[in-house]
């Protein structure tokens, strides 16, 4: 599918897709994938919608780049790519570590070009010492990643790899699907990779997400391996935002028809 590329910084291109016409849809990927794990939603609401799919900095086939990698950047990034295609109303929906794009997106622009939220599967704080709180994982598992997997390339695609089958995809793949995610995820090299995880693992937007709940409308989509504790922390922050519990992390891609659906149904109630 044909893309464009918008500068956003000195020196420094997104790649960006851009089809369809009526009321826009921004995707934003998660940490270090890219506009193509969204082809289902793309083909899906380019029909009826004007789809917008980013692959943020350093990630794709956009500029990769020692500087501003991390999601305070990538927040501003995506207002410039906003602004510059002229997005208005827009329904934002981020992935993963897409949601803490969307949230800083929030905290510094507020509702401007957008008219509703969607978060798929991500906890406003990765870390917590509170055992019931909605985090990425234990902190100790978390500094081995970082100091581990994150510093080589064969460390890179053995932790995505993992990730993928026992995380994000709740089937059994291909090994042409299982190696078309992974090179997705590696397009990213791994010292920026080891940049955007400390980034995201040391974030907190709970103001922000509470904030966003309350002030639009909002669709927050979590999977079931932790539904429970998701759906708990989640209405703990605010009970003004609709949850919807599906498959595994990356239930938009297994899970297409369903997820296409909830999301399609979400639109046209606000």
């Amino acid at each position: 599918m044909s893309g464009k590329y918008i500068e956003v910084d000195s020196g420094v291109e997104l790649y960006v897709q851009d089809v369809g016409e009526g009321d826009p849809i921004v995707f934003i990927p998660g940490f270090t994938f890219t506009t193509e794990v969204f082809e289902k939603q793309v083909e899906y609401f380019s029909k009826t919608n004007r789809v917008i799919v980013i692959d943020p900095r350093s990630h794709g086939r956009s500029t990769i780049t020692v500087h501003g990698n991390d999601y305070v950047t990538h927040g501003s990034d995506l207002a410039s790519v906003m602004q510059q295609l002229e997005v208005k109303d827009a329904t934002l929906v981020g992935w993963s570590f897409g949601c803490l794009t969307a949230w800083e997106y929030f905290k510094e622009y507020g509702t401007e070009g957008i008219k509703s939220m969607v978060f798929v599967d991500m906890p406003p704080k990765s870390l917590s010492v509170v055992p019931e709180d909605w985090v990425e994982g234990a902190l100790d598992d978390i500094a081995a990643i970082y100091n581990n997997s994150l510093r080589t390339p064969q460390g890179q695609r053995e932790f995505i790899k993992a990730y993928i089958t026992g995380v994000m995809v709740q089937r059994d793949m291909s090994e042409d699907e299982l190696t078309w995610l992974v090179e997705q995820s590696m397009k990213t090299p791994c010292y920026i990779a080891g940049n955007l995880f400390a980034s995201g693992m040391f974030a907190d937007y709970r103001k922000e997400a509470k904030q966003a709940y309350e002030t639009l409308p909002t669709l927050t989509v979590v999977a079931e391996h932790w539904a429970e504790t998701a759906v708990e922390f989640t209405k703990f922050l605010s009970l003004d935002t609709k949850i919807e519990v599906l498959g595994g992390h990356m239930m938009f891609w297994e899970h297409a028809e369903k997820f296409n659906r909830i999301l399609e149904d979400f639109i046209k109630s606000n």
